[in-house]
């Protein structure tokens, strides 16, 4: 699968089907700062990814 992280615009491939939770403990993401998409889509940590698919992994920005 293809992971693309827009912190730093580098895409990554990923052998194999996992969860995305995994995905993220894989890349050492903290799961809390960043919102992940597939199709666009916001996904779960539980939602399993793989073969020709794509996650987009965004940091999530907050401010106050």
């Amino acid at each position: 699968m293809r992971v693309i992280i827009r912190k730093d615009n580098t895409v990554r491939e990923i052998e194999g089907k996992h969860t995305v939770g995994n995905i993220l403990r894989l890349l050492d993401i903290n799961p809390e700062a960043v919102l992940v998409l597939k199709d666009g889509k916001p996904v779960t940590r539980d939602v399993v990814v793989g073969g020709d698919e794509e996650i987009e992994i965004l940091p999530v920005m907050s401010g106050g």
